[in-house]
Parts: C-alpha cells; structure tokens; sequence
C-alpha cells in the first residue's frame, strides 16, 4: 500500500477524531431524570384520602412527562418518589430524611398539619420547596421557613368561615367544641373559638378527645347537658364519622359543624344517617367550581377508575407549580427553584395560585356543604 495514502487516511482520521473531541456534544437532547417527593398516608384510618392525594400528583407528573418537558434547554423526565407517612409525625421526619437522602428536588406534601410542620425543617435545612395540598394549620407557613408553600386555604380563613356561617345562617347562640388534640384538629377548633367569640356566640364547653378514640359517649353526654345550638368538632372522619353517629344515638339533635378532615364522601360510611347532621367546610373551591375541575375529574376518572376524594386537584396543582417554577428558574437545582417560588402566577385546576410572603395562597376559598341522604351538596362558598 502506498505509504503517502495509508498516512493521508491516518491523517484524515485523525482529523476526525479530533473534531469529535473538539466539538461539544451539545445538551438540547440530554435526558435528565428529576425526582419529585410526595407524602401522604398511605396507612391507617386516612389512607383513602392520602392515596386520593398520590393519585393527584402522579397524574400531574405522567402528564407531564407524556408532553415533554423542557428546562434550561435540556428534555427533563419526571419521577414521583411516593410514601407513607401514616399521618404520624415521628414517620413523617424520617420520610423527609430519605426524601432529602434520595435527592428530590421538591416536595407535594404532607397531607396532615401534624406531619407537614415537623417535617418542614427538614427540608428547610435541606434548603427543598414543600408544597402541601392539604395542610391548613397557620403554624405551617409562621414558622419564618422559605421553603414551606400551600396550595389550600388555612384554618384562620377555614375557622371564622364556619363561626360566619353558624352566626348567620344558623343563627347559633351556644356551641360545645370537642378536638381530636392533632395539629389539624385542634387547630381548626381553636381559630373557629376565637372567630366565635367575636361574633358573640358564648363556647359553652371545649373538650379534647384522641385521633384513635372510639366512644365518645362521656363527652356527648356530658354536652347533651349543655344544650348547645350546634356542636363543633375538629378532627378527621375517622373519628368525626363516629362522633357523629353516637351523638345522634345518645339523642342529641344538634348539628355537628367540622372542616374538611370531615368533609368527604367517605363520611356516610362512618356516621351511617348521622352524615345527614353534619355540616362542614372545604379549604378550597368546590370541585365543580374550580375553573377546569370537571376536565380535571375526567382524566382522573379515566386514569385511576373512581372519582377524585377531596386533595388530589390541590395535589395535582402543587405539582405544576413546581415545575412551573423550575421552567422560570431554567434549572432543576432545589435552590433555582426555591428561589423562582414567590413569584409563582400559575394558571391550573384550582384556579389562579399566587402566594403572599408566608408561602400562603394570596386569595383562598372557603366552601361550606351539607349532607343529604349521605351524598355531599354543596350549600355556600367565600373567597377571600
């Protein structure tokens, strides 16, 4: 072989070679995966609810995979890293440990008030946004942390809603309060007490149960003497379903006033005809209401074989809002997207989500319902 070829070819090769390394493989088309934590309970009496709120954000997540996504010029692939809390505080900190461990880059949860606050230190130390659907306690959002936001109303817009709602509608005069001693539970009670003393109604009693208790027989007798107009409870429909149940057994023909840890389609379950004394409210828009709720309850629907419960639209739209911030930040690192979150305007199923200082929703709303024949009817909302 002629050796001026055979060194032209080598050459040329090298040439090639060198071109290649020289240049730069650009990054348009690299994949990145991204993970995304949520937590909610998965176990226990709220597993239903909290499967609702996974159900939600894996919707959002598939979606948004199924479109493509882009940030920062490179194509990102969504994972939803999911677990169990089991509404428990204690397993709450050390799920939030292995979401930080497992490098998540944002958090939709927790579900519960008692899980979300002592969680949120942690990932305040990690320096990772947590957005919740569902916790409504104003301890959340006061404690000075950036990376705690909500997508749902609290209880000190949820709390005076209830207390407007007896004052006027109901006409009450005297109310008996009865709690489950939780973050959420209590919480709601002590801002609907607060409320109603303003507006005059005298809290004859306030009485603290247990989010495990069963017999509630002592405490409704106990009220049953007081003659209350309306009886508040503040608590989950694990317990709220019973309480109901046995104050109409105990012949107390009271209405029983709750929030949303009552307020689902679950409750006929529990309560049986008592659902039909219940009265309670929702720390967000009705559904039906919510600009693109029946789309939203459509492809729900279709993904998972039953209707949306209650959290997973407020779920699905924590979810957005991330990614929205990191599309704005055009960056996947947890503090591009911590730092995009206050100037958040996202446009989705709940309506317009926008946050003040605190990391609460700029404009909430407060829904109020009725039960009739065990089926959910809604009978007012406020925005506020």
């Amino acid at each position: 072989m002629n050796k001026s070829v055979t060194l032209g070819r080598s050459m040329a090769a090298v040439g090639i070679v060198g071109a290649l390394v020289a240049t730069p493989v650009s990054s348009a088309y690299a994949d990145i995966t991204v993970k995304i934590g949520e937590v909610a309970p998965l176990t226990g009496p709220a597993s239903y609810l909290g499967k609702d709120t996974e159900n939600g954000a894996r919707l959002a997540v598939e979606e948004i995979n199924q479109n493509g996504l882009i940030v920062g010029g490179q194509k990102v692939k969504l994972v939803l890293e999911a677990e169990d809390d089991a509404a428990d505080p204690r397993q709450a900190t050390q799920v939030a440990q292995k979401l930080v461990d497992d490098k998540v880059v944002a958090v939709v949860g927790h579900m519960n008030s008692g899980t979300t606050i002592p969680a949120s230190k942690i990932y305040n130390d990690a320096g990772i946004v947590e957005v919740s659907p569902s916790a409504t306690n104003p301890a959340y959002t006061q404690q000075g942390f950036k990376v705690a936001y909500r997508v749902v109303a609290t209880d000190a817009q949820q709390g005076p809603a209830l207390a407007d709602y007896a004052l006027k509608t109901m006409k009450v005069k005297k109310v008996a309060i009865v709690d489950d001693a939780t973050a959420y539970g209590q919480g709601l009670a002590d801002q609907f007490e607060k409320h109603a003393k303003v507006d005059g109604i005298v809290v004859l009693s306030h009485d603290a149960t247990n989010d495990k208790a069963t017999d509630f027989r002592a405490i409704l007798t106990k009220i049953k003497g007081e003659q209350p107009d309306v009886i508040m409870y503040g608590g989950l429909d694990a317990t709220g379903g019973p309480f109901a149940k046995q104050a109409r057994q105990l012949g107390l023909s009271q209405k029983v006033l709750a929030g949303d840890g009552l307020c689902a389609d679950d409750l006929a379950k529990l309560a049986g005809g008592a659902a039909d004394d219940v009265v309670c409210s929702i720390a967000g828009a009705p559904l039906a209401k919510m600009p693109k709720g029946p789309a939203f309850t459509e492809r729900y629907t279709k993904r998972f074989g039953s209707h949306p419960v209650l959290n997973s639209p407020f779920a699905y739209d924590a979810v957005y809002v991330i990614v929205d911030a990191m599309k704005r930040a055009g960056s996947t690192d947890p503090d591009k997207i911590l730092a995009a979150m206050p100037a958040t305007s996202y446009q989705g199923v709940l309506g317009q989500t926008q946050f003040d200082s605190k990391g609460d929703l700029l404009h909430g709303t407060i829904s109020i319902y009725k039960y009739v024949g065990g089926k959910q009817t809604l009978l007012d909302f406020v925005k506020n």
